[in-house]
């Protein structure tokens, strides 16, 4: 047997040979052999089947047989030339070049190997970064909001027109070209004026209404409005208010402070300042991790950390995206494509870019979850959908199904170790402000 080896580059490596006839006859006696001590054959007691009835009873299977068992010993002995390890192999070998003779097979096999990367200046391409800074105004500001949240709505004293912060209590009736449409309409629904519960400009307009007052709302809804019917459609509501409630202002006291602290040790209102300020700070330092820091992170870490990728990766990643267009293009766009193969190329091509840098990222990030030694469990995976899904009132069980069921635990558990991963090297160079 002739074998040829090529290391293209640390990640991608060709194994060329040459399976002679005699290698695959020899094979096929073999494995006929080890049959005959096994197979069950009518007419033959288990173990005294002749070879020749074997290969006339598996004739093609044993052709099949014995050549991916020549297959195999190129692979073995392509990858002690190339001195790659079966281990540092990365999906399964691809056969490019099959082409059978009368006297040999001529075979190409393409490895992909786990890529080399070097991490040992990762902590250098951080910038250090000053810790957001909460002001007394901010904490006060969080109070009194925290404390409104806590209000009741009681019924008016004294009439007047609604404001902003009343609960207005009204029927509504919505239509489009002068036709009623499915989910446009209320009886004595309870709006919070200023909330944006209604699309923009609806609220506005029942602000200075008055109790008893009949009136025509003109709305326009936006472009990304969830309703095709309806998205960047001008309406009309007809609007009547009911009645009108005011919410009574809720006292920052120690009382206050007391019913928000229940269950702690501290229920004074410094603790709960004290603890509002640490809230403000996790929500700004999230927000600036995510808005900024961390695409920019993974942005610098994928320029400056170069290695070789597996080809065939990249090519799964070129298909993700490709089929992902697919997706959204006609049946005449989608027949050009099957009739053009250059055209279907030169589409591939414009996701090549994006897909090395994705490809890329993720190693990066496999790598340093290494280095920074974070783990993701199923059991935290499991977790999280749980948690999601009963924030949003879904059933946890079949949320966390259906993701399984589609194939997306791994990307959700890759997204929570890159999470991680980005969040611990920046917070060793968080400076305080």
């Amino acid at each position: 047997m002739k074998i040829k080896t090529n290391k293209i580059n640390s990640a991608n490596a060709q194994i060329e040979a040459e399976i002679p006839k005699a290698t695959i006859d020899a094979n096929i006696e073999k494995i006929a052999k080890n049959l005959t001590k096994t197979a069950s054959v009518q007419g033959f007691r288990k173990g005294k089947v002749p070879v020749a009835v074997i290969k006339k009873q598996y004739g093609e299977r044993l052709i099949q047989d014995a050549e991916a068992e020549a297959l195999r010993e190129v692979l073995n002995k392509g990858l002690d030339e190339l001195k790659v390890e079966m281990s540092a192999l990365i999906g399964e070998p691809n056969i490019s070049k099959f082409n059978k003779g009368e006297d040999k097979i001529e075979v190409t096999v393409m490895v992909a190997m786990r890529p080399e990367i070097n991490l040992d200046k990762y902590a250098d391409m951080v910038k250090p970064f000053k810790k957001p800074v909460i002001s007394d105004k901010d904490v006060e500001a969080r109070l009194e909001k925290l404390a409104d949240s806590q209000g009741k709505f009681v019924e008016l004293k004294k009439k007047r027109a609604a404001k902003n912060g009343d609960s207005a209590i009204i029927d509504f009736e919505g239509s489009v070209d002068g036709e009623l449409f499915e989910g446009g309409a209320a009886k004595e629904f309870a709006l919070v004026l200023g909330s944006g519960q209604f699309i923009p400009g609806f609220e506005e307009q029942v602000v200075g209404m008055k109790i008893g007052e009949e009136k025509i709302i003109k709305v326009t809804f936006p472009e990304s409005y969830g309703s095709d019917k309806l998205a960047g459609k001008d309406s009309e509501f007809k609007v009547t208010l009911h009645n009108i409630q005011e919410k009574v202002k809720v006292e920052v006291d120690e009382a206050f402070a007391a019913k928000m602290l229940a269950g702690q040790d501290d229920k004074s209102l410094e603790n709960l300042r004290t603890q509002l300020k640490i809230q403000l700070e996790n929500e700004a330092l999230s927000k600036l991790y995510n808005d900024e820091l961390k695409p920019t992170l993974l942005e610098t870490l994928v320029a400056k950390i170069n290695f070789d990728l597996p080809d065939f990766v990249v090519e799964q990643e070129i298909d993700v995206s490709l089929n992902k267009k697919a997706s959204m293009m006609s049946e005449d766009e989608i027949k050009e494509l099957r009739e053009n193969a250059d055209k279907l190329q030169e589409l591939r091509e414009t996701f090549r870019e994006d897909a090395q840098k994705s490809v890329k990222a993720t190693f990066i990030i496999d790598a340093l979850a290494t280095a920074e030694k974070i783990k993701v469990d199923e059991n935290e995976v499991m977790q999280t959908i749980y948690y999601e899904a009963m924030q949003m009132g879904q059933d946890p069980r079949a949320a966390y199904d259906k993701y399984k069921n589609a194939g997306y635990l791994p990307a959700i558990q890759m997204s929570m170790v890159e999470d991680r991963v980005l969040t611990q090297i920046l917070n060793s160079k968080i400076k305080e402000a």
